[in-house]
C-alpha cells in the first residue's frame, strides 16, 4: 500500500526551471530518508541529491549550485528545485525513500516510477 508518486516533470527550455515533488503515501510509520536519482538515455542511474548522515546534502557535481532538495516532513514529501536547466539534465528522475511501514520493524526501500524531464529548445 505504500507508494511514491513523483510529479512536476515535463519539457522545459535550457535555462528554465522545474520543481519536482515526490509524496510517500500509505500506512507509513516513519520515513528515514528521501532523495532523488536520475537516469539519462544510455547512462547509469545516478544520485542527484540526497541528505547525508553528517547533516549535509550530497549533490551530483553536475548539478551543484543549480539544484536544491528540500522536504516537507509533515506530508512525507520531498522536492527537487531545478534551476538553470541544461540539455544534459534530460533524464527520468526517480524518487527514492527508505521508510518503515506500519507494523514493520525495519526500513524498506521504495522507488517511484519516475518522471521525465526533457530540457530542449
Amino acid at each position: 500500500q505504500v507508494q511514491l508518486v513523483e510529479s512536476g516533470g515535463g519539457l522545459v527550455q535550457p535555462g528554465g526551471s522545474l520543481r519536482l515533488s515526490c509524496a510517500a503515501s500509505g500506512r507509513i510509520y516513519s520515513v528515514t530518508v528521501m532523495g532523488w536519482y536520475r537516469q539519462a538515455p544510455g547512462k547509469q542511474r545516478e544520485l542527484v541529491a540526497a541528505p547525508s548522515k553528517d547533516g549535509s546534502t550530497n549533490y551530483a557535481d553536475s548539478v551543484k549550485g543549480r539544484f536544491t532538495i528540500f522536504r516537507d516532513t509533515a506530508k512525507n514529501t520531498v522536492f527537487l528545485q531545478m534551476n538553470s536547466l541544461k540539455p544534459e539534465d534530460t533524464a527520468v528522475y526517480y524518487c527514492y525513500a527508505n521508510l518503515i511501514p506500519w507494523h514493520s520493524d525495519y526500513g524498506v526501500d521504495y522507488w517511484g516510477k519516475g518522471t521525465l524531464v526533457t530540457v530542449s529548445s
